[in-house]
This record gives structure tokens, sequence and C-alpha cells, in this order.
């Protein structure tokens, strides 16, 4: 059955669409450039409106394992909010590779939403950052315009765009992941399975519908 978009109620977020994390970028997501075309099919079809986040790190951020001697990307090791993953250096502020891809129809979007460029913590999510209380601003933003309903899409399934939805289910907004503009880093976990499924499952529970963009009507 079709989800029929209400351009009054209903908005695009388009998470993390940005080079460092296409093929060759600092911190690459496998096919990730795909979701450029996707996002701007959903950009140019049935959403009149639409936000983006843009990760925004300063040099030596604190997420980044150069900034811990000894250890690794993709190692995990505790910050005063709890596990963090340590990641490539990535999404400097004002380079290149941190700015929207130049790919990206930007016509509909009102707002982009800056994160991670706190030194000490690192943030996925488009609501707040990794320490769960430093808003960003986005949910009064969304409460002003009248959205009830988010569609999310972007880089990277199981951080960025999960944890916005996640967030975004908890402050009451209806969410709905668009799983052909996404996707996944697919980092393995100690138990079995990877990140994307964990997330996937996670979401689920929490209320989340899944679609693809053909399900969407305007």
């Amino acid at each position: 059955m079709a989800l029929v978009i209400d351009p009054e109620a209903d908005m695009l977020g388009v998470v993390d669409v940005q080079p460092c994390f296409m093929p060759g970028g600092a911190l690459p997501v496998a096919d990730g450039d795909a979701v450029v075309p996707a996002v701007n099919r959903l950009l140019a079809g049935p959403f009149a409106h639409a936000f983006a986040t843009q990760d925004w790190h300063p040099p030596g951020h604190a997420s980044f394992a150069s900034a811990h001697p000894g250890r690794q990307p993709f190692e995990s090791i505790p910050f005063p909010y709890g596990p963090q993953t340590l990641w490539p250096d990535h999404a400097i502020q004002g380079s290149a590779e941190a700015a929207l891809h130049p790919g990206l129809d930007q016509s509909r979007i009102e707002l982009v939403v800056r994160k991670g460029f706190r030194a000490a913590i690192d943030s996925y999510s488009a609501f707040f950052e990794n320490d769960r209380a430093t808003a960003t601003g986005l949910e009064a933003w969304l409460r002003a315009r009248g959205v009830r309903r988010l569609f999310l899409c972007g880089l990277a399934t199981d951080y960025c765009v999960a944890f916005s939805a996640e967030d975004a289910a908890r402050l009451g907004f209806a969410v709905v992941v668009v799983e052909d503009a996404c996707r996944g880093i697919g980092l393995p976990l100690p138990t079995g399975g990877d990140t994307i499924a964990a997330a996937r499952a996670r979401l689920a529970a929490a209320g989340v519908r899944f679609c693809r963009s053909g399900d969407l009507a305007g």
C-alpha cells in the first residue's frame, strides 16, 4: 500500500550525504554514492520540504582514532557518556569532504543541522549528541513547522540514520526509513550479525517503519 505524503505534516530528513562517506572518502560506506540519485528523486518528487544533517568535526576530534595513541579505527573505548567507536579522521570542518555532496539537489533543503562540532562529544543523531543530553534544536524547528512524520534517508543506516530515527520516535514523531535511499557500514558484532541488522531490529522495536521510495505517493 502506498504511503501518501502530506506536504504540511511530512518532511524528508537527508542524513550526512557528504563526500567523506562515499567510496574513496575518509570513512567510506560501501555503495554510498548510490544514495545521491535516490535522495534527489525523493527531493524532486513527493516532498515539498526537507532538512539535512552534516557531520562537522574539528581537527583532532575525540572520536578520531588518531586522537588516541595506539588505538585503531573501529575500536571501541569508554567515554564519559558510554562506549565510543573510534573513527578515521573525517568530515573536518571546512574541507571539501565535509560539504554536502555537490551532486545533491539542495533546492528543497530548508535547514542544515551541523553535528559533532564539539571536540569532546561525538554526534550520530540529528536530535542529540552522543551524551544524549546536548540537543541540536531540530525538534523545536520541526514542531514549529507542524511536522508530525519524518522520512529519513542517507548515511549510514546503522549509525546516523538509525540514531536519528530512534530519537525521532522517542520524541513522538512517526518515523519511516526509506531503505533504498540509505546505505550502511555493517560492522561485525561480537555476539554475531552486524550493526545494520542490529539497528534494524532496534528501530522496528521502537515502532519505526521501513519503506522503499517507490512506496511513496505525493
